[in-house]
């Protein structure tokens, strides 16, 4: 690993979004081309993405410039982890293509890199515009003052993780130690299969080590453009299966037990969430009955094995 940080960029079918992003690169990466190399993880696109590619590629010539195009097209998650999986470098940054960054922020990343060299996880703070009115909607994800390394990172996950859990899960805004990246895929194996799988990526970077949360903003989240966030069934999935899941597999590699069993048991509590159970239910009966049990399966044995090895937890809940 002789560079500091590889800049992923996985895509699919946004050839125009693309070279804005790369139009970006191509500004910030000035005077730090030997301490990165950079990676276009194309989703196996029809459109003219590979045209793009070739006609910036040349402009990268300083630094190593990687372009890896999937045979078929691999899903999302698999296309943001074979990003980390091809970094060669000590830590991994996964940017969207259509997420706008400061052309300060790259410089900002690695002089943080090159000061805190033990460093696990850092996440840029952000704020997040709604592609549709074009407003800002969210002011910033995280409320934090300062720029200093924590030592304890489960705990600042777990702090952001009941703030802003959307924020977590935010992929341009975070950068991974690289190997611990590629531990946390190993160590669970069916990450694909849950589209909230980067908040397992980032708690276990986390808990190995100390996390930066900056205090100033480098970055937008653009909202409400991902055909995901457009299926209504999306929602039903992310509260009762994906994010349940996500703390049960955190609790596995050491995250307080009161605290993901608390996050677990939210959408008990929430009458939001039972709007979104209920209106599921009146338009898809199968589907939301069968996300429920599944919910209620993994709420029903944490809490038995939970309760019945740590007795001290029910003066907790």
């Amino acid at each position: 690993m002789n560079k500091l940080l590889t800049i992923a960029i996985p895509t699919f079918n946004r050839a125009k979004l693309l070279e804005q992003q790369l139009i970006w690169l191509a500004k910030a990466i000035k005077g730090f081309e030997s301490e990165c190399e950079i990676i276009i993880s194309d989703n196996c696109s029809t459109d003219d993405t590979q045209e793009v590619v070739k006609k910036w590629q040349p402009k990268f010539h300083e630094t190593i410039f990687k372009y890896n195009r999937q045979s078929q097209n691999i899903g999302l998650m698999n296309n943001i982890a074979a990003c980390m999986r091809a970094a060669t470098s000590k830590y991994v940054w996964t940017i969207g293509d259509d997420d706008p960054i400061e052309e300060r922020t790259l410089g900002y990343v690695l002089k943080k890199l090159r000061e805190n060299p033990d460093l696990t996880l850092m996440f840029l703070n952000c704020s997040g515009r709604d592609k549709q009115t074009d407003k800002i909607i969210v002011e910033r994800w995280f409320n934090s003052d300062s720029d200093e390394a924590i030592a304890d990172g489960k705990a600042v996950l777990e702090r952001y993780l009941k703030e802003s859990f959307g924020g977590v899960i935010f992929m341009t805004a975070t950068i991974y130690r690289t190997e611990l990246a590629k531990s946390a895929l190993e160590n669970w194996a069916y990450y694909c299969t849950n589209l909230a799988s980067q908040a397992y990526w980032t708690g276990y970077c986390a808990a190995h080590g100390s996390v930066i949360v900056t205090k100033d903003i480098y970055l937008e989240c653009t909202l409400f453009a991902s055909s995901l966030e457009q299926d209504p069934k999306w929602s039903l999935k992310m509260q009762y299966r994906y994010i349940p899941e996500i703390y049960a597999k955190l609790l596995k590699i050491g995250y307080s037990k009161v605290f993901c069993l608390q996050m677990i048991l939210q959408n008990i509590i929430k009458k939001s969430d039972w709007k979104i159970f209920l209106g599921a239910l009146r338009r898809w009966p199968f589907l939301a009955i069968k996300i429920i049990v599944y919910y209620l399966v993994l709420v029903s044995v944490l809490t038995w094995n939970l309760l019945f090895l740590s007795p001290k937890l029910k003066s907790s809940l």
